[in-house]
């Protein structure tokens, strides 16, 4: 998804631009393409393209920094060190209430993007449509449901049974009522039946002048979703399906060995993976399912929409010892507002196991200032407080240094949003959900192959060993807070592995955090109906 893809997002901005006063449950679209208008080819091109604007707005919101940390304090594996505020609630689950910030932005977010679908859906199933073909038609729409479904899942994982709305908004709605989980879920199902059916093979993608727009929407990610879906659904003979036909489509592979940009310095062919300038299919990441790419404004207009916070909440703030300097292979300036819990960082690895290597934990840091020529060179002792935050060990896939940038607020880099290796994670929880323990422990072990860690057998696969797995496989890119919602786990795994941390201590984690509050403000608004609260709030 480079220039033309880039371009379009920011032209759909102004296309597709939907009002948002007072709720996105009320939102009115003011825009040329509206859906009495939405009529051809280029019009429905920059409304898909504005679905992408959409989902990189999730990605890389910045008006509250904290965001990344959200979905991952408070969990298993990260605490906070500093906290911006949006992120609190998290941790002081006491705190967590039905004005929540956090809350408010994946609705008011979710929504948004399911009216943005909607316009698409309405306007490509109009009968009366006649300018673009019955195959582009069909894409077109699968495009859409795919984001709908995906919208309506992250609603469900977070606040259970939602309010469905399945045409496009065109003025003020105050009477919406909770579906029950099964509605949304049939609705997912649906979706991302007709996605998988109807978009193109990841090979078959539209092409332009650069060459295949592997950013857009493949059938893969539809299969990949809808495995997750049927999971959550307790379904693990479907999930199962849905990732075989990923694994046997023989169009990924598990990176094994090096390539890309920075070969020729230390690394790991697990590293390779997360460097930028590697994470494309294009670039040779054939492991990749879905990558929403991201471009440095200042050479592409409109090639990125917020500024990304991972790099500088992930990434430590060595920086701030003297003889130490920002650069490239310490990630750039990293602030670090969350910490690898002890579990991840002492319990969790395999002393062989790659995905704990040097190249993709940092735990060690010599002084590399050679204006200190006293300690250029030296170990920096790995002693008090400043473990917590300046020298903290820490994840290295959100690295990303612009030299022209060294303050670095926005992070520029590309994400990965699914890959084959967590296909292999969903698939043996769907095998474990079967009693398929055998089958599991192969799944597992195609990972463990990869990262050269010791073999795991049939006896040692239940539910818990494949959510250390993951946490092993996909520690700081996987929202571990929506996983642990999914499966149910959040309280238990979050009590026994990140209790007692040195600083912002997680407290008040009950059952009823296992969903989030449904906004007061969507509540308040909804004056003519009632929108029921969820349990404890």
């Amino acid at each position: 998804m480079k220039q033309n893809i880039i371009i379009g997002v920011a032209v759909s901005v102004l296309l597709m631009a939907v009002a948002c006063k007072k709720s996105f449950l009320a939102e009115t679209p003011y825009s040329a393409y509206s859906p009495s208008t939405l009529t051809d080819s280029l019009g429905f091109e920059a409304a898909s393209y504005g679905m992408y604007n959409q989902m990189s707005n999730f990605l890389t919101y910045a008006d509250h920094q904290g965001w990344p940390d959200v979905w991952q304090v408070g969990t298993d594996i990260a605490f906070a060190t500093q906290p911006e505020g949006i992120e609190v609630p998290y941790y002081n689950y006491t705190t967590l209430i039905s004005t929540d910030a956090g809350a408010l932005y994946t609705w008011q977010w979710a929504y948004k993007q399911i009216n943005n679908a909607n316009v698409i859906i309405a306007n490509v199933e109009d009968p009366a449509l006649k300018t673009i073909s019955a195959a582009d038609k069909a894409s077109t729409d699968a495009e859409a449901k795919f984001f709908r479904a995906y919208s309506y899942n992250l609603l469900a994982e977070c606040f259970g049974g939602v309010p469905l709305v399945s045409k496009p908004l065109t003025g003020p709605k105050t009477d919406f009522t909770r579906a029950s989980l099964d509605d949304v879920n049939a609705l997912c199902v649906s979706d991302l039946t007709f996605a998988a059916a109807n978009l193109p093979d990841i090979e078959a993608v539209k092409t332009n002048a650069t060459g295949k727009l592997y950013g857009r929407a493949n059938k893969y990610m539809a299969m990949q979703l809808l495995a997750e879906v049927y999971l959550r659904m307790g379904k693990g003979d479907l999930a199962e399906q849905q990732t075989q036909a990923i694994i046997n489509s023989n169009q990924f592979s598990l990176t094994s060995v090096r390539y890309g940009v920075k070969t020729a310095l230390p690394g790991d062919a697990f590293s390779d993976m997360f460097q930028y300038g590697n994470q494309r299919r294009k670039q040779g990441n054939k492991e990749a399912i879905w990558v929403l790419e991201q471009e440095n404004p200042s050479s592409v207009p409109g090639g990125n929409t917020g500024n990304a916070q991972q790099r500088r909440n992930w990434g430590a703030g060595y920086y701030n010892i003297t003889g130490m300097a920002i650069c490239d292979s310490l990630g750039g300036r990293g602030i670090c507002r969350m910490r690898l819990s002890g579990w991840v960082l002492y319990g969790l690895y395999d002393a062989t196991d790659m995905r704990n290597s040097p190249n993709n934990i940092r735990r060690l840091y010599w002084y590399n200032d050679n204006t200190k020529p006293a300690t250029y060179g030296k170990p920096v002792a790995y002693v008090g407080a400043d473990t917590v935050y300046k020298i903290c060990p820490h994840t290295t896939k959100w690295y990303q240094y612009d030299p022209n940038d060294q303050f670095g607020f926005a992070m520029i880099k590309d994400f990965i949003l699914m890959r084959l290796g967590e296909t292999y994670l969903l698939q043996a929880e769907a095998q474990v959900m079967q009693n398929k323990t055998d089958a599991a422990a192969a799944s597992i072990n195609a990972l463990r192959t990869r990262a050269h860690a010791p073999l795991v057998t049939a006896s040692q696969m239940n539910l818990d060993f494949v959510l250390d797995e993951r946490a092993r496989e996909l520690v700081g890119e996987e929202n571990r807070r929506l996983t642990l919602m999914r499966t149910g786990t959040l309280v238990d795994r979050a009590i026994k592995y990140n209790s007692g941390t040195v600083v912002f201590p997680m407290s008040g984690l009950t059952k009823t955090n296992l969903l989030l509050p449904i906004p007061q403000q969507e509540i308040n608004l909804n004056k003519d109906a009632v929108l029921q609260q969820n349990p404890g709030y």
